[in-house]
């Protein structure tokens, strides 16, 4: 992915009450510490950093995994990720500890990247906020239904991305310009202000929004 950032795991909701004494609610992550894995610049001059978080038992990983954490002097670690970002090889080097007040500071703007919630298999109504049918004047079994989908003559199909039922959630969603509440960096954690993808304890990518100066995200 592009731009600066950390990976973290989402803690759960709190809130914090500002200067004029409004409560804001406020979403925890724990986003530290992450080591450098592997630092590389390929032919055509992008240069990437690989991240890793959350220390695990080394029974947890495969030899191939442990191979290149032990190589680059890092415990195991689960979640490895990679950020793109011109000139980001230079601000780190293998093996390093990265916290979060190393990267984030309070009042900045980031874009957080998780797997939403799996809801199964769900109706149209639920899954794309279909109003549903009419509920009187003689309707019968047709209240939650998706309603016509193509005329038999004309298309005579079902044209590629019609709102159906079907899988809903477990898929990777991104939500943009979250604002920095709180950096906790004795803990390691962030208050971010707004909705963060995915369940608790879930897994996410923490990066600066676009077009914050030189640090932000570039495309």
């Amino acid at each position: 992915m592009k731009g600066i950032g950390l990976l973290g795991k989402k803690i759960g909701m709190s809130r914090f009450i500002d200067e004029k004494g409004v409560f804001i609610p406020v979403t925890l992550i724990k986003a530290g510490p992450n080591y450098v894995v592997n630092v590389k610049k390929d032919s055509k001059g992008r240069e990437s950093v690989a991240l890793g978080f959350e220390v695990v038992k080394e029974k947890a990983l495969n030899k191939p995994q442990l191979g290149v954490l032990k190589k680059a002097g890092v415990p195991p670690v689960r979640f490895v990720r990679e950020f793109r970002y011109p000139g980001i090889s230079e601000k780190f080097e293998v093996g390093q500890e990265v916290n979060v007040a190393d990267v984030f500071a309070d009042g900045e703007l980031v874009d957080v990247i998780g797997t939403s919630k799996g809801r199964g298999f769900a109706g149209a109504m639920k899954r794309w906020g279909f109003a549903g049918g009419p509920k009187t004047h003689g309707t019968r079994g047709w209240h939650r239904r998706v309603g016509a989908i193509g005329n038999r003559t004309y298309p005579g199909e079902v044209k590629p991305g019609k709102k159906m039922s079907g899988h809903y959630g477990n898929s990777q969603v991104t939500v943009r310009n979250l604002k920095i509440v709180k950096v906790i960096p004795e803990q390691n954690i962030i208050a971010v202000k707004g909705s963060v993808p995915g369940s608790r304890n879930g897994f996410v990518c923490i990066r600066k929004a676009y077009g914050l100066g030189p640090e932000g995200r570039s495309e």
